[in-house]
């Protein structure tokens, strides 16, 4: 009767070889070089390009609907995200602390693309709870 390979005997799949620690080490070293060599590359090429990355992302001067019948209200300074307790998904920091921050949302503007830059809104004030202001904003333009 032949053999099958059911009847021959199964070898561990071990290895007996162990890393030395220096080549652990090292290939620490040589992946740590080379993610901060991408990282510089990657820097260099936006710089290259026309500046820094939040540069590169431009968005326009004005957006919405400037209609002051619909949109009456207005109010300046830094977008942020966040509202207040549910009330906005954005708010504008003001000078005088927390007490003077507008909460935002917007049925005509995507306002996510103005975080971070000082800008004027024009809306619709409406009632809230938590917040102190509530504006739907109709019109953005960048201070």
């Amino acid at each position: 009767m032949a053999k099958t390979s059911q009847d021959a005997p199964v070898k561990p799949l071990t290895s007996t070889k162990k890393m030395s620690g220096k080549v652990v080490v090292a290939l620490f070293i040589v992946a740590l070089l080379a993610g901060v060599g991408v990282g510089y590359g990657a820097a260099s090429l936006v710089t290259a390009t026309g500046g820094s990355a939040e540069s590169q992302t431009e968005v326009e001067k004005t957006a919405g609907v400037f209609d002051k019948k619909t949109f009456p209200d207005s109010a300046e300074g830094l977008l942020k995200k966040g509202g207040i307790e549910g009330e906005g998904k954005f708010h504008l920091e003001r000078p005088g602390g927390l007490s003077q921050n507008v909460y935002l949302t917007s049925s005509t503007v995507d306002l996510e693309q103005y975080i971070g830059k000082k800008v004027k809104v024009w809306g619709q004030t409406f009632k809230a709870e938590k917040a102190g202001w509530l504006m739907d904003v109709g019109y953005v333009e960048v201070k």
